[in-house]
């Protein structure tokens, strides 16, 4: 595979993050950008040649084609401008997209990079003002390629029933997790931060962390004023942190325009595949709620291209947004992330090194590509996540010659095989309890529960109650197993 002139190679990464009130994100992908095409040791034929400027969907302020208000403040006309769709999932989709266009002698070079100033817009929005000084929005513009899935993820009864968003969701996940378990919910939240202090740990260590005093497990665990209960049985410090303000960028180019760019071996390190899938589509239909089918199809996939096996790769970055969504994507891998020699992040995780909205995974390919130029030969793992362990990517990379040609796995067909449990959408009657989720607000006191259910015949219901014996009774043990009567009107309550 030497030979091949198209392989494409990361040969340029850079990062940044900005404790005090960053610039808008147009401007942290241009400052990050400049700095990936400074690290590949040839910055003066790089920028003339990039060819294709992709932008991660930016949450702070969503432009329509971010990528040429990027490519205008990097003073480069690009042939080819791209923008993903919403999800986490986002960054391995572009980077395998344009690896793909490489491949194809499509592009000879191209930058990915991404930003968010969420913190920044935060603050001003708590002042009553706009940020300063940001672009306005670009109305009628249109990128060459938007990448991804636009679909709505969530069905009507869904929605009613209060499954809105990831902070509630992946606590249902997580409580059919807790149930298979056991214990008590203290017992509980202590596996959990136990987990999470193994994120923790790599943070304190990354100077580019948003937080990097990450207290020990027990803090992280335990409600206290400073790390309130938000959605059992998360605390604060058990969610993503999409308040943030970070950047990052990737250059990418072909064998051939490297050898005759003149960057040096040291600076490259190869994508060896790419694995994508998109679990079935709602929540409630899928057959499992403490399983993730499609994080393994996507991450096996990507392993077999790359004709490795788990075993055998040096490093991992398990897409941590929630600890329910680590255990599940390790679960299919075959990995404990309790004990497992690797660390599970290169960066920190989505709480202590930041969440940046949709970017995390640049940030995640970044710091890979940098722990991989100081291990020759080895070989990395990054996993990726959109909405509720729906859409999954995958990306091996390695330092080194590749010795096969660059793989792309499709899980469209093994999902597809997948068993689709039938959505009781608006039906009533008495079904058994699956899982559960409770929204607390800022002082504690429960506000909505959340509960899903199977009726005798296998279809799934889902209803919401804000009885506060009810919601006590959901968050002192399991409901699993137990009878809960379902409502026509989308309520749920003890049968």
């Amino acid at each position: 595979m030497g030979t091949d002139p198209r392989r494409p190679l990361i040969c340029g990464v850079a990062q940044a993050t900005w404790q005090e009130a960053a610039p808008d994100p147009v401007a942290m992908c241009a400052e990050v950008a400049r700095a990936a095409i400074e690290d590949t040791g040839a910055a003066g034929a790089v920028t003339g040649a990039i060819d294709a400027v992709g932008v991660v969907d930016i949450a702070s302020r969503r432009w329509s084609d971010p990528a040429a208000l990027v490519a205008g403040s990097l003073g480069i006309e690009p042939k080819l401008t791209l923008r993903t769709e919403l999800g986490g999932d986002g960054p391995v989709r572009l980077v395998a997209d344009l690896c793909r266009r490489i491949q194809a002698g499509e592009l000879d070079c191209a930058l990915v990079c991404g930003a968010e100033a969420l913190a920044t817009a935060a603050r001003a929005m708590a002042a009553g003002e706009e940020p300063a000084g940001w672009p306005a929005l670009d109305e009628g513009a249109q990128p060459g390629v938007v990448v991804g899935d636009e679909r709505v993820p969530h069905t009507e009864a869904e929605f009613a029933a209060n499954m809105i968003a990831p902070v509630i969701v992946y606590p249902l996940f997580e409580y059919g997790l807790w149930a298979q378990q056991g214990g008590t919910i203290e017992e509980h939240r202590g596996r959990l931060g136990r987990l999470w202090e193994r994120f923790a740990s790599v943070a304190r260590l990354n100077p580019l962390s948003w937080a990097p005093d990450a207290p020990g497990p027990q803090e992280i665990a335990t409600p206290s004023p400073a790390n309130r209960l938000v959605t059992l049985p998360y605390t604060k410090l058990l969610n993503s942190n999409i308040t943030t303000d970070q950047a990052a960028s990737l250059v990418i180019c072909s064998r051939e325009f490297a050898d005759g760019a003149g960057i040096a071996a040291d600076r490259r390190v190869y994508p060896l595949s790419f694995g994508l899938a998109t679990d079935h589509w709602f929540v409630t239909s899928r057959e499992r709620l403490d399983r993730s089918a499609a994080a393994g199809i996507a991450s096996r996939g990507a392993l077999a291209e790359a004709g490795l096996h788990i075993d055998e790769v040096a490093l991992l970055d398990i897409y941590s947004c929630f600890p329910s969504a680590v255990q599940m994507a390790c679960s299919e891998l075959g990995v404990d992330p309790w004990t497992d020699s690797r660390d599970p992040t290169v960066t920190g995780g989505l709480t202590f090194f930041g969440g940046p909205g949709n970017n995390y995974v640049t940030h995640s390919l970044a710091s890979m590509v940098e722990r991989l130029r100081e291990s020759p030969g080895e070989s990395g793992l990054c996993t990726a996540v959109g909405w509720y362990m729906t859409k999954h990517g995958a990306a091996v990379l390695r330092s080194g010659e590749p010795d096969r040609p660059l793989g792309f796995f499709d899980g469209a067909q093994e999902v597809s095989r997948l068993p689709v449990r039938e959505m009781a959408d608006g039906r009533e009657g008495v079904a058994t309890a699956e899982a559960a989720s409770v929204v607390y607000d800022r002082e504690g006191a429960p506000t909505v529960a959340t509960v899903t259910a199977i009726f005798d015949d296998g279809a799934r219901g889902v209803g919401k109650s804000a009885d506060p014996a009810f919601m006590e009774e959901i968050a002192r043990a399991p409901v699993t197993g137990q009878p809960v009567l379902l409502g026509a009107d989308g309520t749920v309550g003890p049968a």
